[in-house]
């Protein structure tokens, strides 16, 4: 079977720090790029975070360059997603996702259709 099973969420307060992980099992990773995305209520699911198998390029949304880092770990089949200086409007349920033979973009905007997707993780930040 092919899963996404992700940790490292949790309460943390305005300007800590979390690393949430993903591990894909019954399928490789190494052939997949893999993305974070979130949703929090009430609002649409948004692209967080992106990393390309196919060229090795990596996707931040605005409202979170320089603050999150996507990384990958081949031997342990696990991508991770850094998250530092976190903030209130940071609050949502975090998902991974995987795509085989994608990129991050679609015509130049980025994608959103994936094969795979985690069950989701919640992270609350405290003001």
């Amino acid at each position: 079977q092919v899963q996404l099973v992700e940790s490292g969420g949790g309460l943390v307060q305005s300007g800590g720090s979390l690393r949430l992980s993903c591990a894909a099992s019954g399928f490789t990773l190494d052939y997949y790029t893999i993305a974070w995305f979130r949703q929090a209520p009430g609002k649409e699911r948004e692209g967080v975070s992106c990393l390309s198998t196919s060229d090795g390029n990596t996707y931040y949304a605005d409202s979170v360059k320089g603050r999150f880092t996507i990384s990958r770990d081949n031997a342990k089949n696990t991508v991770y997603l850094e998250m530092n200086s976190l903030k209130p409007e940071d609050t949502a349920v975090y998902y991974c996702a995987a795509g085989f033979l994608l990129g991050c973009t679609v015509r130049g905007r980025p994608r959103v259709e994936y094969d795979h997707w985690g069950q989701g993780t919640q992270v609350t930040v405290s003001s």
